[in-house]
């Protein structure tokens, strides 16, 4: 009698595989995700954030990856269960998520007033990050659940 039940080692291979492989595909999407920002936000926000460390520039970008981030989450679980269709899902969807991402950003430049650079440059806390933050977010949710 088999009290501990059958050990599937294949399966354990798969399930290691299929992760360190949609690891590689959420990092690419956060890249890009990080990339485009950085191309959309007037100025260096690498350099506004990592190097400056001006607290506007950190509330938008860590929205931003927390809105790709959740739509790579979502696409993951939603995706195929065959891993190379489940990977392009992930991939698909997560530029999808980046793209929509990117027009926020333009649509935040030509909504909020003044220059939208000089939030994000700011050295003191302004409550406009928070707003943007909060639209960034908000259209990653809405990106997530429509995948489901």
């Amino acid at each position: 009698m088999d009290t501990f039940g059958a050990l599937s080692p294949d399966k354990l291979v798969h399930g290691v595989v299929a992760t360190m492989l949609y690891f590689v595909v959420g990092i690419v999407v956060l890249v890009l995700g990080f990339l485009m920002i950085d191309l959309l936000t007037p100025g260096s926000l690498r350099r506004e954030v990592f190097v400056e460390r001006r607290p506007n520039a950190v509330v938008i970008a860590s929205a931003t990856y927390l809105s790709i981030t959740t739509v790579i989450v979502v696409a993951i679980l939603t995706s195929s269960d065959s891993l190379g269709q489940g990977l392009l899902d992930v991939a698909v969807y997560g530029v999808i998520g980046v793209i929509l991402q990117g027009l926020t950003m333009v649509i935040l430049e030509a909504a909020i007033p003044g220059r939208f650079q000089d939030h994000v440059e700011d050295a003191s806390l302004h409550p406009a990050a928070f707003a943007a933050a909060t639209v960034l977010l908000g259209v990653g949710a809405i990106t997530a659940a429509a995948l489901t």
